[in-house]
């Protein structure tokens, strides 16, 4: 079980010490939420900030691509360094030719679905071409939100589908998890958990991962 902290919650004006804090704490990968204030409504990172934070920090940088045009944003996310790039399944373009073009520069793959987009046959069809699949468990774009109970039902049924179809893509969660949330997404069968507020706001982060992972 892996722990991703959001460094979207994080305290901007200190990132990098926020990042080695977290990475002393325990945790595995940090998780780079992209905005592009147009698929939702906030703006945040940019490639510089993935390239600046890879000097400092030997954790893994997930960078979780919500934007419009993905094609135009991953080429300069893997440039900076970033070890998974991941994009919405739900913009308009050919899905299959981006999560190869980001598997040939060796960076990790990964595909993302909202809360309220079921999972359909299109959707599993691209499951060979990912390294990573994202289930959000809140409506992208703010952090502190609550879980979506949605969430669990796409585990599972995604769970399913790789041990039918014998893929190894990983299932990462995202939104509201907290000591309380945590075991359930684990047992729907998570097995990265992205944290956000929860991790950022706590006095103890090695206690929270430590709480996170179980």
């Amino acid at each position: 079980m892996a722990i991703a902290p959001s460094i979207l919650s994080a305290d901007a004006g200190r990132l990098s010490e926020e990042c080695a804090a977290v990475a002393a704490a325990g945790a595995d990968l940090l998780h780079v939420d992209i905005m592009d204030g147009h698929f939702v409504p906030n703006l945040t990172f940019g490639p510089h900030v993935v390239k600046s934070l890879g000097r400092d920090c030997e954790l893994l940088q997930d960078c979780h691509l919500m934007v419009t045009a993905p094609q135009d944003y991953a080429p300069a996310f893997m440039k900076a360094g970033a070890g998974c790039v991941s994009f919405h399944y739900e913009v308009d373009l050919d899905h299959g030719a981006l999560l190869r073009q980001i598997r040939e520069v060796g960076t990790r793959s990964g595909l993302a679905v909202n809360p309220s987009t079921p999972l359909d046959d299109r959707l599993r069809r691209l499951l060979p071409e990912c390294d990573l699949f994202l289930v959000m468990s809140v409506h992208p774009g703010f952090s502190g939100q609550r879980f979506d109970e949605r969430a669990l039902a796409k585990l599972e049924t995604l769970a399913r589908w790789r041990e039918t179809d014998g893929l190894d893509f990983v299932l990462e969660v995202d939104g509201g998890i907290d000591a309380e949330t945590a075991p359930r997404a684990r047992a729907a069968g998570a097995q990265i958990l992205v944290s956000g507020s929860t991790l950022f706001r706590s006095d103890d982060y090695a206690a929270t991962v430590s709480v996170l992972r179980g």
